[in-house]
């Protein structure tokens, strides 16, 4: 088996995807948007409330990049390869309808030993305007298929500053928001385009060695993202600026999430658990400063 590394660099069209106020809604659902308070999360989740204009929950933007149009970086199996990191930054909040062409990359491949990282950075514009939307940055471990040499995570220099600046600080955070998951998370979260059967399948969960299918790491994200929006930004999309983590841990759907959150000035450190265990870690969030008179309604 071998990596595919003349893709290093190379371009992709990720293709254009199209919503609505119904499939942001349903995003927002499906990362537990009004469970506890149906009306703290009315912009998100309806269109004719009276006096609440309709938006879309920020990490609404990770799913504007479709994994289907990537090439296969090697000829390993689909099973070594695991979603680990990912990285968004907002470039404006996003209009409750619209469409996005996004186009990818693959940015590197990092030696990290025994396992290889993968890391793919896509940028989506308005296909209308072609103003820019977001830019995501995912990275994916593929098992086994480390030992090749080169880059490595600890040669990189821009890595080490970002691995500095989300170093959990000591101390109680500031902000501890705890969520608890429904039974149904996982089915409700796929619809907004992640149809992996080991989030929805028993019996393909349990020949992978799990008890019952997972919560996706980017539903657990989404979770994250409205504890960032609520606790460090008011509430308003139009103050969410960049979001990484790592996901270090699975979550089943109908556990509790705790979301811890250190705010240091215009960023902050986040660390997200299930039952004590790290299943988001390395958090790092930026504040986005709002151009006057912003308005998610108004965006084209």
């Amino acid at each position: 088996m071998a990596l595919h590394h003349d893709l290093v660099g190379r371009k992709w069209d990720s293709g254009t995807r199209r919503w609505t106020f119904f499939d942001t809604a349903l995003y927002a659902l499906g990362v537990g948007a009004g469970a506890d308070d149906p009306g703290r999360e009315l912009a998100f989740t309806t269109r004719d409330s009276q006096g609440v204009a309709p938006a879309v929950l920020p990490t609404f933007a990770a799913t504007l990049v479709s994994p289907r149009a990537q090439p296969a970086l090697g000829d390993f199996h689909v099973s070594q390869l695991l979603h680990t990191e990912q990285s968004l930054t907002l470039h404006g909040p996003l209009p409750p309808e619209g469409a996005a062409t996004t186009t990818s990359r693959l940015a590197a491949l990092r030696d990290l030993g025994r396992n290889a990282l993968a890391v793919i950075e896509s940028t989506s514009v308005d296909a209308r305007t072609g103003r820019r939307l977001a830019d995501v940055r995912t990275g994916l471990t593929i098992r086994h298929e480390g030992g090749f040499g080169g880059e490595s995570r600890a040669q990189d220099a821009g890595d080490r500053e970002e691995e500095a600046a989300r170093v959990r600080p000591e101390g109680e955070p500031d902000h501890t928001v705890v969520y608890r998951t429904a039974a149904n998370q996982a089915l409700l979260y796929r619809l907004s385009g992640d149809p992996n059967p080991l989030h929805s399948d028993p019996a393909l969960a349990e020949r992978l060695g799990f008890r019952r299918p997972l919560l996706h790491g980017l539903c657990t994200y989404g979770f994250a993202g409205r504890a960032l929006l609520h606790a460090v930004c008011g509430g308003d999309p139009a103050r969410f600026g960049t979001m990484t983590a790592r996901f270090t841990s699975p979550v089943l759907p109908g556990q509790e999430l705790t979301v811890r959150i250190w705010e240091r000035g215009e960023s902050a450190a986040f660390e997200v658990r299930r039952d004590g265990r790290l299943v988001l870690d390395r958090g790092g969030f930026t504040r986005r400063a709002p151009r006057p008179g912003e308005d998610p309604a108004d965006t084209p």
